[in-house]
């Protein structure tokens, strides 16, 4: 009941809520990214979603357009800024998420929505990850974050699945809020090996 019904009704009215109460807070960040990134603040990427389905997800831009020569952008670690650091290291950048949760694309918890060019890396098992909408938090990010290896997150994803209830969401609500006041504890690692170089040549499905 709660996961076909409840948890949307409830990802709804708190997204709303978040949204109205943060947005003093990101009316700053807002304008503090126009400034030091001297273009749009905004981040948009396609992930995959609920059923594999594809859509936009919306974060506050970390990195600035910062292009090489030859009109290439430079490597992650030197596009990324200080303001870009402090704001993925206390959450900042995920707010416009609420905005994806309000649409039906994410839910508040779940699995974080990853690459599309992943898919194909999966196991059968971890696929599992995508028959729920996924998450700005999750039980991965409240149990490590990048300090996990990819099979160890995937892992913890495929378990909140299995595990999906309300109480446990609950649990994941209040871990996430103690570790975004615990930010200082929280590794950044712009140059985070990606999954589908660690698995591709010798990726089994099964």
């Amino acid at each position: 009941m709660y996961r076909n019904y409840f948890k949307r009704i409830f990802d709804f009215l708190l997204a709303l809520i978040g949204l109205i109460i943060l947005l003093p807070i990101a009316l700053i960040v807002y304008f503090t990214l126009v400034f030091v990134n001297k273009g749009n603040p905004f981040f948009f990427q396609e992930r995959p979603g609920r059923n594999e389905k594809v859509f936009s997800i919306m974060k506050f831009k970390s990195m600035t357009d910062k292009k090489d020569e030859n009109g290439k952008l430079l490597p992650d670690a030197d596009r990324v800024t200080k303001f870009g650091t402090f704001i993925r290291k206390t959450s900042l950048d995920e707010i416009p998420q609420l905005i994806n949760i309000l649409k039906g694309d994410m839910s508040l918890i779940g699995p974080r929505p990853l690459r599309v060019h992943y898919l194909p890396y999966y196991t059968e098992k971890e696929s599992i990850r995508h028959s729920i909408r996924p998450g700005v938090t999750g039980l991965a990010q409240i149990s490590g974050r990048n300090l996990l290896s990819w099979d160890d997150k995937l892992a913890k994803d495929v378990e909140y699945v299995e595990n999906l209830s309300f109480y446990n969401d609950l649990l994941i609500f209040f871990k996430t809020i103690r570790k975004v006041f615990d930010y200082d504890n929280t590794v950044f690692d712009p140059n985070m090996l990606d999954l589908e170089e660690l698995r591709r040549g010798n990726f089994n499905k099964g």
